[in-house]
């Protein structure tokens, strides 16, 4: 039988009684609404205002909805409109009380205590869900969302402000199949990959925005964009948008209308806002203030590309979220999802479909080594026929060389192929325990290396001078050798490659020790034996030593303008070489497979190439930038030079660069994006042979992998501490030599002295699988040159 408002209400009063609670005069203008609504035939809607309400009105009020599944009213909203103190178990017990007839649900976690939405919401988010169908969560608790409860008859998901949410869980949003609108501006998300992996899953989303047009208050389209020539329709969806605007905004649109503007990404409004200096502060996260220019100052403007973009910029951007600022962020996005109709409040044309995908083309890669999408199964049965067709049918196309087809690495690629996700697996190797006399004493590294051979082995030098070799499987320490007097931080590292037992090491007061593995102690309490030390002439402020191909000689460089050159047999230093760059050199590097050539790269912009066959005096040549240069190596074969400067070089180029040893050409620019920092120090090094970069700056949170062959994107990681779900910042990256597209990563939480530590990061696999299976991966030197 169905219950009607007066008998509701009627309920209510009762229910007041039995509490011992006066009615809520509010609560009774409810009520009298819902009637008013019912007698002229409109849908009865009750809208329940949080802010109206005391503790003690809410034991009446959940004993009243309990039924209101049974009644005649339509829907419920909860709204939550001004910051007062709620009881949180009260609200939560109302909202899980309405069920199937809750429409709208509004909160915002100033009223609460952070618990509300850490553990008493979140658990209706995670595992229960909600039955409403608008939901709008403002909070400053979240971090890490993952709302895989029951979403059913969601459609609307509002989730702007908050502020500090960071990412998106692999599996949220997985219980929404009606989710069509959905808002995050002005939050911390920031990555591309995983944001669009997680969207993906939506197969209802047409409206998406992370930032906003000023005069929108919802997802749809913007009417002031949406006079198009390209049909657009949203059918059986009512709109959510009322797009109040001013005259001044109309011209402005109107007017990037006429020269077809419009289609510009927001992107690339920014990259051209950047280049006016009253626009830069726009990368802030907080909120942009919208400056209304006079009429009359619009109608002057010179209407060409460049002030019609940031005019487009002041019209599109406000409350924007960090992702809104990566380079192609709207082209990926809509490239990324291809049922997605409305982004940031404008129109997803046909001519923007096929802009995103031509963009996407070119700078990003969707698997690695360009494979088609096929599952595990369908790369082993064309192992097992011996067939390397790609696409499983026959082609029309001239056959490929065989040497092609019979590429020891064509399937083991096709296997990376199939198993890289976004998410990949993230975990520290460096917080091992060991025994010290100083109690609650931890190892901080500072450098490391891997192993030249043994798969298993890694070295790490401490902030405070000591040298740990370790089983990076098990994280079992296999030598220690602790600090001799003073404290110096471990800046230099080497393995010889033809007695990979001998290690070099190097400290920041310009000491240099040879050691040999075989005479260190595992525990740390034991003295470490001398005999197995060489020591060497001292090289004031040391940064950098490297071991030529054949254990003959290594060089040390530091902060001097100066490279010297040791024996390593006989102990001694052969030669300084004075004044071989303008300013300090970083970083000195030895070829991989010529003893005598070596590279230096400094902060005076340049790049050069020696012969110590030759007299160094004059370098082979020299490349330069318009940046100081923190990193140089030679890729595996000697075939290129791997540059990383600081920051943005400015101009056409850029802070990543891969030139042809040979001669120092320009080969290829990896185009990523400046911080603006002048101490945003980048370090960049092979993976996976020369077939791929990864990249990453002491100023940034992301490790950027790109195709060392095209430049495209393959992925960008971000660190993320598992315990915080704090980010940290990239001090020092190394490719795993042994595993397809695996890595480990010298990283910094952010807050000030905080510990390095030693992630190991594996594309592989994924966050959610134990680390255990990333040793189930096969074995192998990664030398590869594609397949």
């Amino acid at each position: 039988m169905t219950i009607d408002i007066s008998t509701l209400e009627a309920r209510y009063l009762d229910s007041c009684k039995r509490h011992g609670v006066m009615p809520n005069s509010a609560v009774l203008s409810w009520f009298y609404k819902a009637k008013i609504q019912k007698s002229c035939h409109e849908k009865c809607s009750i809208v329940v205002v949080l802010d109206h309400l005391r503790t003690a009105d809410f034991s009446p009020l959940i004993d009243v909805f309990v039924e209101i599944d049974s009644s005649n009213v339509d829907s419920v909203d909860i709204l939550h409109e001004s910051p007062i103190i709620l009881t949180e178990e009260y609200v939560l017990s109302l909202i899980r009380a309405i069920n199937l007839k809750l429409r709208l649900v509004e909160l915002r976690d100033v009223s609460f205590g952070k618990d509300f939405f850490r553990k008493g919401m979140r658990r209706d988010l995670s595992h229960v869900g909600l039955a409403c169908q608008v939901l709008k969560l403002r909070s400053s608790h979240f971090q890490r969302l993952n709302m895989v409860g029951g979403f059913l008859q969601l459609h609307t998901l509002n989730l702007d402000y908050c502020t500090h949410l960071t990412s998106l869980q692999k599996d949220c949003f997985s219980c929404m199949p009606n989710l069509m609108r959905l808002s995050m501006c002005e939050t911390r998300v920031a990555n591309l990959w995983t944001t669009s992996a997680v969207l993906s899953k939506l197969p209802s989303l047409v409206e998406l925005r992370f930032q906003t047009c000023p005069c929108c208050e919802n997802t749809g389209p913007c009417p002031m964009s949406s006079n198009t020539d390209d049909s657009f329709t949203i059918d059986d969806v009512p709109s959510m948008n009322e797009c109040p605007s001013n005259d001044c905004e109309i011209m402005v649109s109107s007017e990037l209308q006429r020269i077809g503007l419009l289609e510009l990404s927001s992107d690339n409004a920014l990259l051209l806002s950047k280049k006016h200096g009253h626009l830069q502060n726009e990368v802030a996260f907080s909120e942009l203030h919208v400056q209304r220019k006079n009429v009359s100052l619009l109608s002057g403007l010179d209407w060409d590309l460049k002030d019609a973009a940031i005019a487009l910029k002041y019209c599109i951007s406000h409350h924007p979220s960090p992702i809104c600022f990566e380079k192609h962020y709207r082209d990926y996005i809509i490239a990324s999802l291809p049922r997605l109709q409305v982004l940031d409040n404008l129109l997803i044309r046909k001519m923007d479909r096929d802009k995103a995908k031509t963009i996407f083309s070119k700078y990003y890669e969707y698997l690695p080594y360009r494979r088609p999408q096929e599952s595990v199964v369908t790369v082993l049965q064309k192992r097992e026929m011996g067939t390397g067709i790609i696409h499983g049918r026959k082609s029309l196309k001239p056959k490929q060389p065989s040497s092609y087809k019979k590429s020891p690495y064509f399937f083991s690629r096709s296997f990376c192929a199939t198993k890289l996700g976004a998410w990949p697996l993230l975990y520290t190797v460096s917080n091992i325990s060991y025994t010290n006399k100083q109690e609650g004493k931890q190892l901080r590294p500072r450098q490391f290396e891997y192993h030249p051979s043994n798969p298993s082995l890694m070295v790490f030098g401490t902030l405070d001078g000591e040298i740990v070799v370790f089983n990076h499987e098990s994280r079992n320490i296999i030598g220690y050798v602790p600090s001799i007097g003073a404290a110096n931080s471990v800046l230099g590292l080497c393995w010889l490659k033809k007695c990979p037992s001998k290690l070099l090491a190097g400290t920041d007061d310009g000491s240099l020790n040879l050691y040999d593995i075989n005479h260190m102690p595992p525990n740390t309490a034991d003295a470490y034996c001398s005999s197995g030390i060489v020591t060497y002439d001292m090289f004031e402020r040391l940064t950098s030593v490297h071991v030529n191909s054949t254990d003959d000689w290594f060089l040390v460089s530091g902060y001097s303008k100066h490279v010297a050159l040791y024996d390593i047999e006989s102990g001694k230093r052969l030669k300084l070489f004075n004044n071989m760059h303008r300013e300090p050199i970083n970083v000195a590097k030895f070829s991989n497979h010529s003893p005598s050539i070596f590279a230096t790269s400094s902060f005076d912009h340049d790049v050069k190439l020696w012969d110590l066959r030759q007299t160094p005096e004059w370098p082979c040549y020299t490349a330069s930038s318009s940046r100081g240069n923190v990193m140089v190596c030679f890729s595996p074969d000697d075939l290129y030079l791997l540059v990383s400067a600081v920051d943005n070089e400015g101009g056409s180029e850029w802070n990543v660069k891969q030139l042809l040893a040979a001669d120092g050409r320009v080969h290829l620019n990896f185009e990523i994006a400046s911080t603006g920092s002048s101490h945003n120090y980048t370090r960049s090094y092979y993976m996976n042979g020369r077939d791929y970069i990864i990249s990453g700056s002491c100023d940034e949170k992301v490790v950027r992998v790109c195709c060392a062959q095209t430049g495209r994107r393959l992925q960008d990681v971000y660190l993320e501490d598992r315990g915080s779900g704090n980010l940290m910042t990239v001090q020092s990256l190394r490719g795993d030599p042994f595993r397809d597209f695996s890595m480990s990563v010298l990283a910094s939480k952010m807050h000030r002295n905080s510990a390095w530590e030693v992630v190991k990061v594996n594309l592989l696999a994924s966050s959610n699988c134990d680390k255990e299976s990333y040793y189930g991966q096969s074995v192998h030197p990664s030398y590869s040159l594609g397949g």
